[in-house]
């Protein structure tokens, strides 16, 4: 307990204070992820995702569009795309950085071991100089494991903008849900971010919400972000909805034997 309040502390310190405009860079699609933080497990070979969502923010006031795909190249292997929209009274119109994606998941979890997950990410510029970084490379490291009714995961990105007078941004987040019940999960989020316009910390958010299994292969998600130091933006609240590729359910076949 001590070891985490020291933690928490070290970094209020280092936070710096930033306005800039938040990129949202590659994003998972549900439900192989929290919000934003990405789980170890991927889509089965040949299965696709496809996952619309909105998202509000307060102070600044901007609405978001985002729009994510994700593909099963391999059982361990996932190919995604984020390409997200900003509209609203306080930025212009128009697209933000399309991200590109490759996931692997090199190590499966074991009884007491975690599976492990790697990404690596480009974005291709979109043409608006507000909304865009000229594009980024990065990578990104992924544990998850999974205890009882709770799956939890820890993410460390890395990224290095197109535009040379911007800073190198790091991320880490730690998600998990809590299955409440067979369909239905609790999702919690913290995001700490040293963004691509400052040298020092600049947000720490937490974001809580649900998703409901709405059918087989249909997932509706709902949350809530608030930055906890004040920053840009100070609340958001976010809506997704994800469609999966069918899969095949396997026949029982029953034997009777007789006598």
């Amino acid at each position: 307990m001590k070891k985490t309040l020291l933690l928490l502390v070290i970094l209020l310190l280092l936070c710096g204070n930033s306005y800039g405009f938040q990129i949202k860079g590659l994003q998972p699609v549900d439900p192989y992820g929290i919000f934003s933080t990405f789980s170890a497990d991927s889509l089965p070979k040949g299965k696709a995702a496809f996952s619309a969502g909105t998202e509000l923010s307060i102070d600044p006031d901007f609405y978001r569009f985002i729009f994510k795909t994700a593909y099963g190249l391999t059982d361990n292997i996932e190919l995604n795309m984020t390409v997200p929209y900003v509209f609203g009274s306080d930025y212009v119109d128009g697209f933000e950085d399309f991200a590109l994606g490759y996931k692997h998941r090199f190590f499966d979890e074991g009884k007491y071991g975690p599976s492990l997950a790697y990404v690596l990410s480009a974005s291709l510029p979109s043409g608006r100089n507000e909304l865009s970084t000229e594009g980024r490379y990065g990578l990104g490291f992924i544990i998850s494991k999974r205890v009882g009714p709770v799956n939890g995961h820890l993410n460390l990105f890395y990224a290095k903008p197109g535009k040379g007078k911007l800073e190198e941004e790091i991320s880490f987040l730690a998600g998990m849900d809590f299955a409440a019940a067979h369909n239905f999960k609790l999702l919690a989020e913290l995001l700490v971010m040293k963004s691509h316009v400052s040298t020092k910390i600049d947000s720490i958010e937490g974001r809580f919400g649900y998703r409901i299994k709405t059918t087989d292969f249909i997932y509706t998600t709902l949350g809530a972000g608030f930055d906890f130091k004040n920053r840009n933006p100070e609340t958001r609240v976010m809506f997704i909805l994800t469609f999966l590729s069918p899969t095949e359910k396997k026949k029982i076949e029953r034997i009777f034997e007789e006598e």
